[in-house]
């Protein structure tokens, strides 16, 4: 049989102070990236300087910023104030607020931003979906254009909680919440918010006075059809037409993307040469609604408006959790995504604080949700920016424009704004990705098109709750039933994997190898105990109908199992009384260290022998067969004794 030695015992990890044990699983909760190893052995006063960079970047890097970077950040700075005066005022229109908060909200957030984000290349600004969830959600109890002034309110009071939810989360570092909306659900909800903002914006490309509130596909249809009477062809064939413009340029930039600012650029163009034209045809008399008089001026204070006392403040906080998440989840995808590309990090829960700090300050002064936007983003990033200051230099053109250059809005025609928004939402709508993820995983298929059928069917909230809810319940199964699989021996070596991934594994003759792939706690205790017992049933049918030898051990590979509680304890008792009923032996293959302690805590190694406890699956199997050959048929009561183990060509 070959030479034997000493089993190599699997150890119990040594007991830790009860205190110990608690701070060390809330720094692995709360500070996976340590964020104060910078602070250690520095004297008090490198420790407040640091403290200061820590909460404000800007006060890192601005020490190193050169005048090089100025110029990169320059040109970026004014190619993203092109794109962000047309989209800040079509925004503002789909939030049902006046055009000038679209204006303001690119103003004072940016600064704010420039100090406390951690991203160089995110450019912030208003996006379509969180002003589609304050008309849908706000505007459910408040009509914005009959009691505009409780609209403007509540909208600031929303942005207000949404951004106190943002630094909060920030703070108490809780980002990890953000993560439980899976890119399927983010796929499939920004593909049916983008499908409901295109189609409501058929209210200014055909001219439409009176429009339905709500912002499911039927009611926008239905609202559209039902006044075919009122359509101007005036305005539909105006926007037709830009439209096909700021198609067709953006089309040009990703054949040449040397010429990406040509695509940026459009929307700008688009209302310059759109107020033209109406100025000059006074379109405005035959059915081209225009935007009208804008004032002038920096961004009025609002922290009177914030309406904490209106009987919808329970509205208004509603909106801002759902419309905060949302903005955090975008922001935060949008930073790492272009972070990659450059090789830098970005911290999270910084860009939690600064966007949930940016929208207080926003709230206060009358802009409401801000985040950082893919297209703007994009835009920014295609300039050669270098830094925040690009969020700075555009700030300070927004200013400028709101200080002298509001007037020139007058006669921009409602339809381009139409045009922009249809053109940036349908590049929001990745029917790429969905095909993707058909091919790859079908749940996250199913999530995906849930989250878009019931954006563009029910309601914008009601699809965001049914795609969480499928991922939650999908989160849910994968605990309550986890995966086991039997393992075989792969041939003329000591490897043992999964026979269904590698058919040419092969049964070990006596034995069944059972891999758990998951934690066990109380949601799937019982299911694993049943699947355990399936398992043994079926060996134990193919070993009759194949003529093999019998079953005398199962063997549990627990590697994978990287905690268990005690409901899990109790079932692995059961399972052991249960083999013990049977003639067959429990045999345990490397345990993590959690799992150890637990065993040894509830005296189950005392109940099923140490020496049945192994390191590897290779050394469990070798003891099991030295037992067949030596004992032929091994009573479940004998201990295996501690001086045996078969050599590693004896374990084949």
């Amino acid at each position: 049989m070959g030479d034997y030695h000493t089993p190599r015992g699997v150890a119990v990890p040594p007991p830790k102070p009860f205190f110990w044990a608690v701070r060390t699983a809330l720094k692995e909760t709360f500070f996976p990236d340590d964020p104060f190893r910078q602070f250690k052995n520095q004297p008090p006063s490198r420790k407040f300087v640091l403290g200061l960079q820590y909460l404000m970047p800007i006060l890192e890097w601005a020490p190193r910023y050169t005048f090089q970077f100025f110029k990169s950040d320059l040109v970026a700075g004014i190619t993203i104030a092109s794109l962000a005066v047309p989209q800040g005022i079509s925004y503002a229109n789909l939030a049902s607020l006046q055009p000038i908060v679209g204006l303001y909200s690119s103003f004072v957030p940016p600064l704010i931003y420039a100090m406390f984000g951690s991203s160089r290349d995110v450019a912030v600004g208003t996006v379509a979906v969180a002003s589609l969830l304050l008309t849908s959600m706000i505007g459910g109890v408040v009509h914005p254009y009959e009691n505009p002034k409780l609209y403007f309110q509540l909208a600031m009071t929303a942005t207000f909680f949404s951004g106190i939810l943002q630094t909060a989360l920030g703070l108490l570092r809780l980002g990890f919440i953000v993560d439980f909306l899976s890119h399927a659900t983010i796929v499939g909800f920004m593909g049916g918010a983008a499908t409901i903002v295109c189609l409501q914006q058929l209210k200014g490309m055909l001219g439409l006075v009176h429009f339905t509130r709500g912002t499911d596909m039927v009611s926008v249809l239905k609202s559209v059809f039902t006044q075919v009477h009122q359509w101007r062809w005036e305005s539909a064939v105006l926007g037709c037409l830009f439209l096909f413009f700021l198609l067709l340029t953006r089309y040009f930039s990703k054949r040449k993307p040397a010429f990406f600012w040509i695509n940026a650029m459009a929307p700008l163009m688009s209302v310059i040469l759109g107020s033209i034209l109406v100025y000059l045809t006074h379109a405005e008399n035959h059915g081209v609604q225009v935007i009208g008089y804008l004032k002038k001026g920096l961004n009025p204070p609002s922290l009177s408006d914030l309406a904490f006392g209106s009987p919808y403040l329970v509205t208004a906080i509603k909106t801002g959790a759902v419309t905060g998440i949302i903005a955090l989840a975008e922001g935060i995808a949008v930073g790492r995504t272009f972070s990659m590309f450059k090789n830098y990090h970005i911290d999270g829960n910084k860009e939690m604080i600064a966007f949930g700090l940016m929208n207080i300050a926003g709230s206060c002064t009358s802009c409401y949700l801000t985040t950082g936007p893919f297209s703007r983003t994009a835009v920014n990033f295609n300039a050669g920016c270098k830094s925040a200051v690009s969020n700075i230099v555009m700030a300070t053109a927004v200013m400028i424009t709101l200080l002298f250059l509001t007037p020139l809005f007058h006669y921009t025609p409602q339809v381009v704004l139409s045009s922009i928004i249809i053109a940036a939402m349908l590049g929001l709508i990745d029917y790429e990705a969905a095909i993707h993820l058909w091919k790859v995983d079908k749940f996250d298929f199913v999530v995906c098109m849930s989250a878009y059928i019931g954006v563009v069917f029910v309601s914008v909230e009601i699809g965001l709750i049914i795609a969480v809810t499928m991922s939650m319940l999908r989160l849910l199964l994968s605990i309550a039933r986890p995966r086991t699989y039997v393992l075989g021996n792969i041939p003329n070596t000591m490897t043992y994997r999964s026979i269904d991934q590698y058919p040419n594994a092969n049964n070990v003759p006596g034995m069944l190898i059972l891999h758990i792939d998951a934690p066990i706690y109380f949601a799937n205790s019982n299911y694993l105990r049943e699947r355990i017992t399936r398992w043994i049933y079926e060996e134990e049918d193919r070993v009759k109908s194949c003529g093999e030898a019998s079953l005398h051990y199962v063997i549990l590979d627990v590697s994978a199992v990287g905690s268990i509680d005690t409901s899990g304890m109790s079932m692995l008792d059961e399972v052991k009384k249960d083999l013990d009923k049977k003639g067959l032996k429990l045999v345990l293959a490397n345990p993590g260290s959690e799992v150890m302690k637990k065993l040894d805590k509830t005296e189950f190694i005392q109940n099923i022998g140490q020496e049945w406890i192994y390191l590897t699956v290779g050394e469990a199997v070798g003891a099991c067969n030295f037992m067949l050959h030596t004992c032929k048929r091994t009573p479940p009561t004998l201990r295996m004794p501690p001086a045996v183990e078969l050599t590693a060509q004896d374990n084949v």
